[in-house]
């Protein structure tokens, strides 16, 4: 079949993009500056509004009263229904499902891998070997069709040999010698005769991330990941010279790579920050390098008083990888809510989550922890609602529509409710 336009539009939603983003880029940095300020006074500017910004009490309960009750009735028809959506997709979360909302009105979701996939993985300073796993077999379990991995290449090797075999192994469909800037472009754009991805996974430098960042909304991404973190929560019965040989195994990631500690401890805070350095100098030249910096610039010991405190602190920072060594384990699993991946007793560390226990290594960092999670199946799967109706529901559907959009002054959807209580026989 051959396709053919009708009518073609002369511009996309893209069309403006580069002006828009210019204008919010000197916004937000206004409002970084001059924070409340800055808002009322673009609220006066753009909004011609002079009143309080925190809507105030008496205002909602005079409102609520003098709202005519028809609206406050179709309101609360559409509340119940989104409420009641909502309650089964939580109850069916991960699942397919279909629920009837009221009678007539039937709504669900279909879960959807996505069509195309790409993984990147370093291959700069360390070949990142797990990455590869971490990636494609997420990738390949979710069910996604297409994998393109990309890695940097090795001057007359290409890729490191280990990389290609990880991700040929973990089901990678096309391995692309490229790294930095022009993988992620090479994915994102479906260059070297692949598909474009929906959706770039993988940790990177800051030029990757950078190109993710740039990129995301014409593709997907897994998360906008800055330098590795680790933090250990310990208390006076921990081994100094575990939590001190943890904070140096992350250390080495790179220059800028934060390694915290919290601790009860004053004896264990001492003898870590004695240890650290130490650990750090027998290690060989690029590691060192790498750690050296990474403690002396990032490096932060916090002593607090309470498990509370230590508790407090670390969700205040969500570190990307968190290790709990107290003798109150149990509590800090239940108390803890912001970080990246969680390691509960000593018997485990962030290496082994980072190589090869089975949890994801694609973490949030910079404090993402309070709001996502790291990479797991979920983010090459879309989520799909959808909804289907009887004639008969229209009666109290298209009604409460209608009315709903006319009070917010959108005729058009309006009318798109009358025309069907029209067509079968009711009246609005």
């Amino acid at each position: 079949m051959t396709i053919k336009y009708l009518k073609k539009s002369p511009k996309t939603s893209s069309t403006d993009d580069s002006k828009t983003t210019e204008i919010v880029k000197n916004l937000l940095k206004e409002i970084e500056d001059s924070k409340e300020e800055a808002c009322i006074s673009l609220t006066k500017k753009f909004d011609k509004y002079d009143g309080e910004i925190v809507v105030s009490k008496e205002r909602i309960e005079k409102i609520k009263k003098e709202l005519d009750q028809k609206t406050k009735d179709d309101i609360q028809f559409s509340h119940e229904r989104v409420r009641k959506f909502a309650e089964a997709q939580l109850k069916n979360y991960g699942q397919d499902f279909e629920v009837e909302l009221s009678p007539g009105l039937y709504a669900g979701q279909k879960l959807i891998p996505v069509n195309t996939a790409g993984c990147y993985i370093p291959g700069g300073r360390y070949a990142h070997i797990a990455s590869a796993v971490m990636s494609v077999t997420t990738a390949k379990v979710a069910g996604v069709k297409n994998i393109i991995a990309c890695s940097p290449p090795k001057e007359s090797v290409g890729a490191h040999p280990a990389i290609v075999y990880t991700a040929d192994l973990c089901g990678a469909d096309v391995i692309l010698n490229l790294g930095g800037v022009p993988g992620i472009a090479a994915m994102t754009n479906g260059l070297f005769k692949n598909p474009p991805a929906d959706i770039l996974v993988g940790p990177g430098n800051q030029f990757v991330a950078e190109a993710k960042r740039i990129l995301f909304g014409k593709v997907g991404i897994d998360l906008f990941a800055g330098p590795t973190e680790i933090a250990v929560i310990a208390d006076d019965k921990a081994d100094a010279e575990m939590v001190a040989v943890d904070l140096v195994g992350q250390a080495e990631h790179g220059y800028n790579s934060p390694a915290w500690l919290y601790t009860t401890s004053k004896r264990l805070a001492e003898e870590v920050m004695k240890r650290v350095p130490e650990l750090i100098s027998e290690l060989p030249e690029v590691p060192r390098t790498s750690a050296e910096a990474a403690w002396r610039d990032y490096g932060e010991v916090i002593l607090c008083d309470t498990d509370e405190e230590m508790a407090t602190i670390s969700d205040e920072y969500a570190p990307e990888h968190l290790e709990v060594q107290t003798q109150n384990l149990e509590w800090f699993h239940k108390r803890l809510k912001n970080y990246g991946s969680l390691f509960i007793g000593e018997e485990t560390t962030v290496a082994y989550g980072d190589k090869c226990s089975g949890t994801n290594h694609i973490l949030p960092t910079k404090g993402a922890g309070r709001y996502t999670g790291g990479l797991f199946v979920g983010k090459f799967i879309k989520t799909l609602s959808f909804q289907r109706m009887t004639k008969e529901s229209t009666k109290s559907v298209g009604a409460a529509c209608a009315r709903i959009s006319r009070y917010e002054g959108m005729e058009a959807h309006a009318r798109t409710g009358d025309v069907r209580l029209r067509k079968y026989g009711f009246s609005n």
